[in-house]
């Protein structure tokens, strides 16, 4: 995925993805961002057309995740984080538990990461 900047709605169709499509038509969202997430190959389409993510939108929608709880503890040390994205946080170094699990503290690895994507326009 070479630094490709996804839109929130191409990030909403591929979490639509992953949730799972039901039935056969795939709706509004997943149409529209279909061909550029296959392009980039995020989403591939089966010979029957069933479209499912690949290993590399898999990917990008837990760096998503990453970033996205990142930027909660940085604004609320407070903030709920899911296990695998805080177990995540915390082997990279960029958060460290709180006694007593009353949350996170970002570390200046943590800053450093987020000042970076800020400046990159993630």
């Amino acid at each position: 995925m070479k630094n490709e900047k996804l839109t929130q709605d191409e990030y909403d169709a591929l979490n639509e993805v992953a949730r799972g499509l039901k039935g056969e038509r795939v709706s509004a969202c997943v149409g529209r961002n279909t061909k550029r997430l296959c392009g980039i190959k995020l989403l591939t389409i089966a010979k029957n057309g069933r479209i499912s993510l690949t290993e590399q939108g898999q990917q990008a929608i837990f760096l998503r995740r990453c970033i996205l709880g990142l930027r909660a503890v940085a604004a609320d040390p407070a903030s709920a984080l899911d296990t695998d994205v805080a177990n995540f946080l915390g082997k990279k170094a960029h958060i460290l538990p709180r006694e007593g699990n009353a949350g996170y503290d970002i570390t200046d690895k943590g800053r450093e990461s987020l000042a970076d994507i800020e400046s990159q326009g993630r």
